[in-house]
């Protein structure tokens, strides 16, 4: 597949920068075979068949950027903590003025340091000073890490962190399973009516995990998309959770996917007689899903409107094809959908 078959041009002013509120009340661009449709996500329940089975993700969004600045010379720094290595170190993207080297200490905050011992492409390594777990620090001095093309859209427009916090976060998401430094964003569509409204609808909801990476930002940049350099993402899933997937799909009840994440923790699984009924299933993967491909588990799909160039779209692109789908977005310019993270919704009911 070509690169150039996932780009589309975006107008200024369409990146959403916060999401409305309540958070069920943002458009919902339904892509049906032989029409479009347009709805609120509020309309969600009552557009799922009555025996589908609704999967989400339930990962939480770890506050995972820090700022901070060189101890020797003062230079401002900024870092996105990825996750902790075998050894304990922290595994983070950084920038700062001026190089970054071997030997280099930052001070974080809260009399916290971390020097940095080496680097791996883009990763870097650092030892920190304080040898509590990274989950328990972020909280106490980390920033939401909302993506670039939010933060730049803002401009110069301040927003408290606390409020970044809450709305960057799913109402299902599991403070257990704060790992994520990003955010399952078509799940920023639910709030508690929503859910009353699916449970009161008779619909069956189950949830898997899937910790999100920064690598879900970056853009495909090879001439073949098959080419880019797919990044790694931990999953699990419950057996429990596992055996209402496998009696949904061989009773022939639709399995409906909320965001991407959990596409690929379904169709990452192994084959459905191999499932456990105690313990769990877990893994890595570095799926690439992209036109043309055989969904095994999903049937339909709630999900954002992505950036160009991503493999996100791809993965769209292979539930409803790339014409269909760049039909879709243009219609959704049109109509003025807010797009990206804090934006819109689009659905699918049915692979085409």
């Amino acid at each position: 597949m070509k690169t150039s078959e996932l780009y589309y041009e975006l107008p200024d002013g369409f990146v959403a920068t916060m999401p409305v509120s309540p958070r069920s009340s943002a458009k919902m661009f339904i892509v049906e075979e032989d029409c479009f449709r347009h709805r609120s996500v509020s309309d969600f329940a009552k557009e799922l068949q009555k025996n589908a089975l609704l999967v989400v993700n339930e990962t939480a969004v770890l506050p995972a950027r820090v700022r901070g600045h060189k101890v020797e010379s003062g230079g401002k720094c900024e870092g996105l903590f990825l996750k902790e290595d075998q050894e304990g170190n922290w595994l983070m993207m950084l920038k700062s003025n001026g190089k970054l080297r071997k030997g280099t200490v930052l001070a974080i905050g809260n009399e916290i340091t971390l020097e940095v011992l080496d680097r791996d492409e883009a990763i870097w390594r650092c030892l920190c000073s304080d040898t509590r777990p990274p989950n328990v620090i972020l909280q106490e001095i980390g920033t939401t890490p909302l993506p670039p093309y939010i933060r730049a859209a803002r401009g110069n427009t301040e927003i408290e962190d606390a409020k970044d916090r809450s709305s960057y976060q799913t109402v299902f998401a599991d403070s257990n399973q704060c790992h994520s430094v990003a955010a399952p964003t078509a799940g920023l569509h639910f709030d508690d009516l929503l859910l009353e409204n699916i449970k009161e609808e008779g619909i069956e909801r189950v949830a898997v995990t899937l910790h999100v990476g920064a690598g879900t930002f970056r853009t495909v940049e090879t001439e073949n998309v098959e080419a880019h350099p797919m990044h790694s993402e931990y999953w699990s899933v419950e057996a429990g959770v596992l055996q209402k997937i496998a009696k949904a799909k061989k009773s022939g009840r639709p399995i409906i996917a909320v965001g991407t994440t959990t596409v690929r923790t379904l169709e990452s699984l192994p084959k459905l007689n191999s499932w456990p009924t105690k313990g769990q299933l877990s893994g890595e993967t570095q799926l690439l899903i992209l036109p043309p491909y055989d969904f095994k588990l999903v049937d339909g799909l709630l999900t954002n409107f992505h950036l160009p160039n991503s493999t996100l779209l791809a993965l769209v692109g292979a539930m409803v094809g790339m014409d269909r789908l760049k039909l879709a977005y243009a219609e959704a310019i049109l109509k003025h959908y807010r797009f990206f993270s804090y934006g819109d919704a689009m659905f699918i009911p049915k692979k085409i």
